[in-house]
């Protein structure tokens, strides 16, 4: 190991002389107890440390040790259900060890808490093709992602052993991203039988002397190569009416939900968690308040999967680092969230990432930018920002995998701004890196309005790509979907009028705007998360509401256009009604929509008839 001294203390930054043979983001060991950081600079003999736990206490002149590989996570069965800390630090096992203060460090190296239960046995099954094969005495190639076997992790989730990419960037890190090499290691030589392993049991063995583990270690910084990156053409259904329809985010995509204090930014990622159709789900509680996370440890474990009726906590990883963690920690929580699910994905899964927030892991760059004494750029972020931010959003994607299969990780970021103002630096580089922007409205969520989604300032460049898709659901989706966001444009135009003269100056079509917007407003766009029926929608179900809402618009239009007043239609009984059909029709009960459409027509028919009639005479 490569010994230094430390030179400077500087909170998190720690200065070390003695490291010139380290490499850049090699892993290292601070101190007496042994304090995990990471080298982040290097000048000369000296190297600048960020520590990722607490250092109170540490002194002039400690020792610093190099590892020689970089900051990496152990994956393989058993991550599934955990909740880490920003580091991949067990919090369950931690607590159990030394209760609900965390410590510092380890002296003893036998005592550090291992990602995974080192202990835990699990049942390993060959893969039946390559072991049959292999008793052929068929000489197989050992290519990365080649499937060894399987692990059932969960009820939920089956683990699939792989051969990973090249592990060179193991030994030792020159670049932040360095090539990955994907050529065969060899031969396959022997292959485990079916039977129960430890994490670090060996499961395959390659000519070249080369052996597999059941669990492996990745650096979080790199990643994880894939062979061919698909077309966002599929969307995660959320089950959210004004995100599926309205501003869809497809599997594989890049969100933003930006919002101030109280608007429903941790509500909104909960439900996309709970309902939207991803096989695996990444929370990644970023600097949050210490009770926003115990909100989500006590709640997920509690919360039902829709798909399984089982814990949602069988599919779900959170990584717990909250804003009185080391800050140090929290800037590479993101990173340690992503890795984790680059694995799933490789395994052929679709994995959705919920960040909160994106804003206060920026804060955390700050501070350390700052401690680095780096030239600020606007507002005290560094000039780098935006590249950190590329670097995150930019592992997202739908791919092919190493082994032939299709996987993703869409990634949904919170951001935090200051008093809502959507013009500072966190908000506008993440707009250059995603393209869905669900942005938050203080005045809907004051006003109940849940989700408080803003169709005003939100927008999605997914709608092109997955327009086939919802066609083959109900081939009327881009037609209503269109008419409806027009409608609400007019209707917000409109009010600037009705705020200065009042609603009985406009004519009945305009009047007529406000009301069907009001309809889509309460009948679709809000929804109850508490109500059995409405907390999720299908795919079929959203189309056929607005459907139905844009519908009333035309056909009332005509009637106001024949000469009724507005008051005959606000006098429908169908246009009550039509509000509360979100509630009053399951998912599975699509066959009552043709009952209330036979209902709906002859009301509009009959009013319409009328005075067809009257304009004849």
């Amino acid at each position: 190991m490569i010994s230094g001294r430390i030179t400077r203390i500087s909170g998190p930054i720690v200065r070390a002389k003695g490291l010139s043979h380290a490499g850049l983001y090699d892993l290292v060991e601070v101190g007496k107890k042994r304090l995990i950081g990471e080298i982040v600079r290097l000048e000369g003999d000296e190297a600048m440390i960020q520590v990722y736990e607490d250092n109170t206490g540490l002194m002039i002149g400690a020792k610093v040790q190099s590892s020689g590989r970089p900051l990496a996570v152990l994956l393989g069965p058993g991550i599934i259900g955990s909740v880490y800390d920003g580091i991949q630090r067990p919090l369950k096992v931690i607590y159990e060890k030394s209760g609900p203060f965390m410590e510092a460090g380890s002296s003893d190296i036998n005592t550090r808490t291992e990602p995974l239960d080192t202990n835990k046995k699990w049942l390993f099954s060959p893969d039946p093709d390559l072991a049959s094969r292999l008793a052929a005495h068929e000489k197989i190639p050992a290519c990365p992602g080649l499937v060894l076997g399987t692990v059932r992790e969960t009820e939920s989730i089956t683990c699939k052993i792989m051969i990973p990419p090249s592990s060179h960037t193991l030994s030792r890190l020159s670049h932040i991203s360095p090539s990955i090499d994907i050529s065969p290691y060899g031969y396959i030589s022997s292959l485990a039988q079916e039977g129960e392993m430890c994490c670090f049991d060996i499961v395959a063995r390659i000519d070249n002397g080369k052996e597999i583990n059941l669990a492996q270690w990745w650096p979080v910084r790199v990643p994880r190569p894939n062979a061919e990156r698909l077309a966002p053409d599929i969307p995660l259904i959320s089950g959210q009416r004004v995100i599926d329809v309205f501003f869809p985010l497809s599997k594989g995509g890049t969100a933003a939900i930006p919002g101030g204090f109280g608007t429903g930014k941790t509500s909104a990622q909960h439900a996309i968690a709970k309902w939207c159709d991803a096989d695996v789900i990444v929370y990644i509680g970023c600097g949050e308040r210490g009770n926003e996370i115990t909100d989500v440890l006590s709640e997920f474990p509690q919360l039902k999967d829709p798909r399984t009726n089982r814990s949602l906590m069988e599919r779900t990883i959170l990584i717990a680092n909250t804003s009185n963690m080391p800050v140090a920690a929290r800037e590479v929580s993101i990173y340690t969230g992503v890795t984790l699910a680059e694995f799933y994905r490789d395994m052929g899964l679709h994995v959705a990432i919920m960040a909160d927030s994106t804003s206060r892991w920026a804060e955390a760059l700050r501070e350390l930018s700052g401690r680095m004494e780096e030239m600020p750029a606007e507002e005290g972020f560094p000039a780098y920002l935006p590249t950190r931010l590329a670097g995150f959003y930019e592992r997202a994607g739908r791919v092919m995998t190493l082994n032939g299969h299709e996987g993703s990780i869409s990634i949904i970021g919170a951001v935090s701004p200051p008093g809502g103002d959507f013009s500072e630096p966190v908000t506008q580089h993440t707009k250059r890196f995603i393209r869905c922007f669900w942005a938050l409205d203080r005045d809907l969520a004051s006003a109940r309005h849940y989700p408080a989604i803003s169709w005003t300032e939100s927008y999605s460049e997914y709608a092109v790509e997955i327009k086939q898709w919802w066609e083959s659901v109900n081939p009327q989706w881009d037609i209503v979907r269109r008419k409806a966001l027009e409608l609400l444009k007019k209707e917000q135009r409109l009010e600037e009028i009705v705020h200065l003269i009042g609603p009985d100056a406009l004519p009945d079509d305009q009047r007529l705007i406000l009301v069907t917007a009001e309809i889509l407003k309460n009948g679709f766009l809000q929804q109850n998360s508490f109500d059995e029926v409405d907390m999720y929608c299908s795919p079929e179900k959203q189309v056929r509401l607005l459907e139905l809402i844009m519908e009333f618009y035309d056909r009332c239009n005509v009637c106001i256009k024949l000469g009724a007043p507005l008051y005959k239609v606000n006098a429908l009984p169908i246009k009550e009604e039509l509000s509360r059909l979100k509630s009053l029709i399951k998912n599975d009960e699509l066959e009552k929509f043709a009952d209330f459409e036979f209902r709906f027509k002859q009301s509009l028919e009959e009013l319409e008839r009328s005075y067809r009639t009257k304009e004849r005479l």
